[in-house]
């Protein structure tokens, strides 16, 4: 679940392996630029860390990133149904 901490909206995500890692990183990337908001990340072999704030707005969370946090959400969601 995403946690709002330090004026940042943050997950963490953990995969069967890299590239299954670098293949959501790069879905994410498409949705973060088809919105014009891109998000911090990190990651490391099978995980992924996303930290996500406005710069425009004083790198305070907004609704942007409320915006894009959903679209990963379903990105997941989708994801899953696909392996059922």
């Amino acid at each position: 679940m995403w946690q709002e901490q330090n004026n940042q909206l943050t997950r963490d995500f953990q995969f069967a392996d890299f590239n299954e890692a670098f293949a959501f990183m790069t879905r994410v990337a498409l949705i973060a630029e088809k919105m014009d908001h891109h998000p911090w990340w990190s990651n490391v072999y099978n995980q992924v860390s996303i930290k996500l704030s406005t710069h425009d707005a004083g790198d305070k969370v907004t609704e942007k990133d409320y915006k894009l946090a959903a679209a990963i959400d379903e990105l997941l969601k989708a994801k899953e149904q696909k392996s059922e």
